[in-house]
């Protein structure tokens, strides 16, 4: 029996469409559908389990995976089989995740799993751009308890119009890229990178992309109408005390609003709050405490939470002393580690990030290897985050997702800056050392101090800020928060991060926590963030004024030639020995590429030292040394023959060529060496190929004087050689007779 299928179908604009299927595939999962738009279809699923977990959080899994069979390949690696999600997922996940979980009601702590599968690839379709839309359609048709409908797009600018989730190709010329996370009624998040556009440019886009998201959220409530929308699920809600809470508050408020208002470091403030919640506690018997002591915790952290930000909202102080637009103390340093091509230290107040760059051949080149992408990134930096920056002991299970986000925001920060021409793979790592409050904008900035000291030559200098916003819906006020710490991340209506050059945005990164907040806002406090940038933009260039001229003494030079594909061969020599020999003999790297254009050979040289590469330069010369019709040539013998010697050019070494006997004198020569010996050096005149011998002819009688009286030899008569054949009849087999009998075989 076939299923009866629901469908509601998206008008994008332009001629495409994106469809939303379910009651075809996936019937047991709590919410399932496919998502399609050309030949890229994903499929999504939701589960979520109905016992509450004993915990004060939501259980909550993304997963995102691209199948290899979507695009009809295999996957790499010995086990041909999918195994550990790629970058690529991780931060699909992380884009679905962060719009998903904050819609989910704050006591519902049940097991919940999204699962996103690439099950057909499109290759002009970006299947990431669908996840969310897919994660938020299959919980619709779900009974579990969530608040909206939300979709998320990608936006981009193609000749100065915005184009909604836009094909790869039309990326390569958009000067925009973002990520819009939103509901019907709130933009939630926003993530992308840019080519130095103004704040009103990136709140136009971000409105330009909520409009359609509006339309995909409706299409969503459409469907899961005719498919029959579940009754909300049933869950034990968490305990509530109002009396409690209200004592807690009470109790709590004032101590913390002093605390705060003292403007301490982060752990002295830390162990002056702990104290006053322990001192709550204390007035609560043993009895009542294991009765009710989690709600005591709970609503401390409610009225902490209402103390810090109405003394932010009424007095504009915040935790540390700071004003709402101060930035914290910087100190910067460069050239830090002695053995690295490049190094810089980044500290602002309680965050500090080292970075370190290093400078490598194509061949370093970080490989991207998914279904719907394949490629190389010759810029790439990795973010490290040790438990130790925040004064923390944990196990280490290898790089979290937060590290590969807080990295990949970095590097789209950076990499426009980085020109085009660069000869270098380049990676940057960043050690995060100390952590306060966005060690991703440290990042930046220490990336961009640290790949100007490595002589990358950097169109401009980048600088990174993270900003917070506490607003009061009631009262209409807000405060903008520049370089916020860690504690006014969790406490404030908005946390984004903003990096850029003087000239405008690179890229951003944001979480909107409260509903309906106005563009006019976001603009203010995108201005907010530019001041507070460009100040920091200072303290780096006060650092490190501009890209130093040269690479250091113990860094690689990196130098690039052309060579014609026919003397590819050549220079790589049988099974690599030409090219094996030279790298051991210059010390250098050695790599050759293909220009798929053209079909030349790009080869690139990194070495440290001018010697070796010059070495490596003069073999290349050499290899592709043509000898000019009527030019002269100094020569070297290198080896001697009973017909000739064979001489190398001296100014191409390397490149032989035979000089006939016949040519070394105009007397007739009995014995080479009775004219030139192994060694001898003399000048040759170079005749190209010889139309008898089809080999490259060189002539040194043909620079010397005649000798008086000399007789050249006739030339031999072909008409002699003609005359020999006359009369001769021709017995080719086709004058055989054809009743000649065939000539039987010998007997034995």
């Amino acid at each position: 029996m076939i299923p009866k299928v629901f469908k509601e179908v998206i008008d994008l604009g332009d001629g495409r469409e994106i469809s939303i299927e379910t009651g075809k595939l996936a019937k047991q999962a709590h919410g399932s559908v496919v998502v399609q738009s050309g030949k890229c279809m994903l499929l999504c699923t939701v589960v979520s389990n109905y016992e509450q977990k004993d915990v004060d959080f939501l259980p909550l899994t993304v997963d995102y995976r691209e199948k290899f069979a979507a695009a009809g390949r295999y996957p790499g690696g010995f086990f041909k089989r999918e195994a550990r999600p790629s970058d690529g997922e991780v931060l699909t996940m992380r884009l679905v995740d962060r719009v998903l979980r904050p819609l989910f009601p704050k006591d519902y702590h049940s097991e919940t799993q999204v699962m996103i599968q690439l099950m057909s690839h499109d290759d002009d379709v970006m299947p990431d751009a669908m996840a969310g839309l897919a994660a938020s359609a299959a919980i619709q048709l779900s009974d579990l308890p969530f608040e909206c409908p939300i979709s998320e797009v990608r936006v981009g600018r193609v000749n100065g119009e915005f184009v909604i989730n836009p094909t790869r190709a039309q990326l390569e010329e958009s000067d925009l890229e973002m990520m819009i996370g939103a509901s019907a009624d709130s933009v939630m998040m926003v993530e992308g990178e840019m080519d130095e556009v103004s704040e009103e440019e990136m709140a136009d886009a971000i409105k330009f992309a909520h409009e359609a998201i509006k339309v995909q959220c409706a299409a969503q409530l459409k469907l899961a109408e005719a498919f029959g929308k579940k009754a909300v699920r049933e869950y034990e809600p968490e305990r509530e005390d109002k009396d409690l809470e209200k004592k807690v508050y009470d109790m709590a408020y004032d101590k913390v609003y002093a605390i705060a208002k003292a403007g301490s470091a982060k752990h002295e403030r830390s162990a002056a709050f702990q104290q006053i919640k322990e001192d709550i506690k204390a007035t609560f018997s043993e009895e009542e405490l294991a009765d009710f002591g989690g709600l005591v915790s709970d609503y401390y952290r409610k009225a902490e939470k209402a103390a810090i930000r109405d003394l932010t909202l009424n007095e504009g102080l915040r935790l540390d002393g700071r004003k709402t637009d101060q930035i914290r103390p910087i100190w910067c340093e460069v050239d830090y580690l002695p053995s690295t091509h490049g190094s810089a230290v980044f500290t602002r107040g309680e965050t500090q990030a080292l970075a370190t760059v290093t400078l490598g051949t194509s061949r370093d080149a970080n490989q991207l290897d998914m279904p719907s992408y394949e490629g190389e990134e010759r810029f790439y930096l990795h973010y490290n985050f040790p438990p130790f920056c925040t004064g923390e002991a944990r196990p280490i299970r290898g790089t979290s997702r937060r590290e590969i986000g807080h990295g990949n925001l970095a590097q789209r920060a950076l990499k426009g800056m980085v020109p085009d021409d660069s000869p270098y793979t380049i990676r940057v790592v960043s050690e995060v050392l100390e952590s306060n409050g966005s060690s991703s904008m440290a990042t930046v900035c220490a990336g961009t101090m640290a790949l100007m000291d490595a002589g990358v030559q950097m169109t401009k200098p980048v600088s990174g800020i993270a900003m917070g916003l506490i607003s009061d819906a009631e009262s209409g006020k807000y405060a903008v928060l520049s370089d916020i710490l860690g504690d006014e991340d969790h406490l404030g209506d908005m946390d984004f991060k903003v990096t850029g050059t003087a000239d405008g945005i690179t890229a951003c990164q944001m979480d909107i926590k409260v509903k309906g907040l106005s563009y006019e806002i976001l603009v203010n406090a995108l201005k907010q963030a530019r001041e507070g940038r460009l100040h920091i933009l200072e303290k780096l260039t006060d650092t490190i004024a501009k890209p130093n001229a040269e690479v250091k003494e113990h860094a690689p030079t990196m130098v690039t030639r052309r060579v014609p594909n026919e003397f590819i061969g050549a220079l790589i020599g049988p099974g690599g020995k030409v090219i094996q020999e030279m790298q051991k003999e210059t010390e250098t790297t050695i790599v050759i590429n293909e220009d798929p254009v053209t079909e030349e050979g790009i080869v690139e040289i990194l070495g440290v030292g001018k010697k070796g590469i010059d070495a490596v330069m003069a073999k290349i010369d050499a290899i592709l040394f043509k000898p000019t019709v009527g030019n002269v040539y100094k020569v070297k013998v290198i080896k001697m023959l009973d017909f000739g010697a064979v001489v190398e050019y001296l100014d191409a070494p390397g490149n032989e060529v035979l000089l006939h006997v016949s040519e070394l004198a105009w007397e007739r020569t009995e014995n080479v060496s009775d004219v030139v010996n192994m060694g001898d050096e003399f000048e040759v005149k170079y005749f190209g190929l010889d139309p008898r011998t089809r080999k490259e002819k060189v002539s040194r009688k043909a620079i010397l004087p005649k000798p008086e009286g000399f007789k050249e030899r006739p030339p031999r008569d072909n008409d002699r050689n003609n005359d020999r054949n006359k009369g001769r009849d021709n017995r080719g087999r086709d004058n055989r007779r054809d009743d000649r009998k065939p000539r039987e075989d010998k007997k034995d």
